[in-house]
Order: C-alpha cells, then structure tokens, then sequence
C-alpha cells in the first residue's frame, strides 16, 4: 500500500481521524493529516490525559515531592472533612487512584455533581469511599480522578498545567500549554464535542487545576514525543526527564476484570496491550492513542476529533499502521 493508498483508505474508513504520527527507532518515518488539519493544530485527546497525568505523579515522585504512590489520599488534604460514618476513605492511596482499583460511593462518573461544584477536587472526595471497603475492584474514572491533580498541586504548589509545560513538555518540545476554562456547562460540552482544531490547553476547574482524566488538547506529533519517552525508558536527548523505574512500574501488567475492555490489562493510568511483548498504549475515547512497540521501536500517535462510538484503535494501528512503517525512510 502506498501513502496515497493509505490516506485514502483512512479518509473513506476511519473518518474522524485528523492526524497520525509514527516514529520508528527515534525518528519520524510517517506523519500525515485530514479533515483541514494541519500538523501542528491540537486536538482534545480525551482520556489519553490520564497518561500524562502518570507521568506527572512520576515525575513529583522522583524529585520526592510526592513520597509514595502509597501514600493515603487524605494525607495530602488535612483540611478536608470526612463524613460521618465514612471510614474506607482514610485507607486510599494515590496508587488506589493510578490504577483504577478506588473505591467511589456512585455509579458512573457524577459529572454534574463534581463540575457544577466550586471545589472540583473535593467533591471528588465526597465520593471516595464507601461501605463495601477496599475491594479491589477495577473501577475506571474521569471525573472523579480530579483528587489527582490536587495532590499534585498540594504535593508541588505548583498547578497542573506550570508542571506539566516545566518538566515535561518544555523539555520535550512541545508547546507551552495554558488553562481553557468552561463558562457554563453549554461551553464544557463543546470543548469536548467540537470537530474543530483547538489552541495548546488543557481544561481547568474553578481553582485553575487541570483535569487530569480528560481536557488536555495536544498534536500528534506532540504525543508520539510523549510515547518516544516512555520508550526511551523516560530519557531524550540524553536528559532524564522521568525515571526509567517509574516508567516500569508504570506499566506494570495489572488484570482488568469483566469483558468491557477488550482483554487489556491496566497500569498507571496507562493501557497493556500485550503483557507478552511489552505492548502498552494511552487510549482516549473518539480513537486517541499513544501506541508504544518496544519490541520494533515503534511509536505511533493518532489524533482525533469527537466521535463517542470509537474507543479505541490499537487493531487499526496493528493492522495497518504498524505494518505500513517497516522499511519506510525519515520523513
């Protein structure tokens, strides 16, 4: 199949997509864009923010800012009042949040509750808990998540989207990001629903505090130098930006319950594809990903603009994508 071929099939098939990025043994052989983007407009990659966010509570560990991912939740919020009669919450840690296994008093994601509130981070913490106790079980959360941004901010004093542009994508490269704030709930939606390119943000709460399960709008190109990261075992350009014990630890193979995810197993707040081959990936709704082969050095990035029936494309990446790259020279 040849580039032409490729793009067209794209176009005809995978509609919603507007950019991919692949990069094969740290340099970029693929890059290619639809629907009226250009290369460096951003996209609202969804949930792929909660990858980010990983490498962010890895970063703080590193420079012990952040001591444990052991540490219990409401060590970092001293000030917060626990409810009457609630007692699970006091046993949370922060590794509870990264790996989806918290437990949260409500069905679902309580988005109206948290959004519509003045403090994002502890409405969340209003949810954290419950009578059934720590059980363990996979529980996957965007809103919700919101404590994770706070204890970053309570761990450096700094806001999410300051740490993120200092020690993460300023050394990468990637553009400075700013907070976008939503002015009603009509404005929320539309950040998240609009086909449109968007500016280099990341979605914020009253507190300027960015949401960590979902907001963040980046390029393609900037997530492939996110996955090269990883890859790289957290160095680029001879620079440690985070350890490569965290990045192990990231991804971590940890079981996933139930048939709703395909047969991956979970991280911290990143998806293992193939426990075997060490395949992971950031997986956000609408068919945002950051795949990661380290077994062929392989990086691909696709960004895509809102469509809720598409959850993910690791089997279009494997099929097509993967494949097309072998033997492909530098861009």
């Amino acid at each position: 199949m040849t580039k032409e071929e490729l793009h067209k099939m794209i176009e005809a098939q995978q509609a919603n997509i507007c950019q991919i990025e692949a990069i094969r043994d740290g340099t970029t052989v693929y890059s290619d864009t639809w629907n009226n983007y250009r290369r460096g407009d951003c996209l609202h990659v969804m949930s792929v923010t909660k990858s980010i966010m990983a490498l962010l509570i890895g970063i703080a560990r590193d420079k012990g800012q952040i001591k444990s991912v052991d540490d219990k939740v409401l060590e970092y919020f001293p000030d917060y009042k626990v409810r009457r009669g609630e007692k699970t919450i006091y046993e949370v840690t922060i590794k509870h949040l990264l790996t989806m296994r918290a437990p949260y008093k409500c069905k679902g994601d309580p988005w109206s509750r948290v959004c519509a509130s003045e403090n994002w981070t502890y409405t969340s913490l209003d949810f954290l808990g419950g009578r059934k106790g720590l059980t363990d079980a996979f529980t996957y959360s965007s809103v919700c998540l919101h404590i994770l941004t706070g204890i970053l901010y309570k761990a450096t004093g700094m806001l999410t989207v300051d740490y993120a542009n200092k020690y993460l994508f300023e050394p990468l490269g990637i553009p400075t990001h700013k907070n976008f704030y939503a002015k009603s709930a009509r404005e929320h939606r539309e950040f998240t629903v609009s086909k449109l390119p968007k500016e280099a943000v990341w979605f914020a709460d009253p507190q300027d505090l960015g949401t960590p399960g979902y907001g963040l709008c980046m390029t393609a190109q900037d997530m492939a130098k996110i996955g090269l990261l990883c890859l790289n075992k957290g160095e680029l350009d001879g620079r440690q930006i985070v350890s490569p014990n965290w990045i192990r630890e990231m991804t971590r193979p940890r079981t996933v319950e139930g048939t709703h995810f395909r047969g991956m197993e979970y991280g911290y707040l990143w998806w293992i594809i193939s426990r075997k081959k060490n395949i992971y990936a950031a997986i956000g709704n609408s068919g945002n990903v950051i795949y990661i082969n380290p077994e062929k050095r392989l990086v691909v990035a696709v960004a895509s603009y809102f469509k809720p029936t598409v959850f993910d494309r690791v089997d279009f990446i494997q099929k097509y994508i993967e494949p097309f790259t072998e033997g492909l020279q530098p861009c």
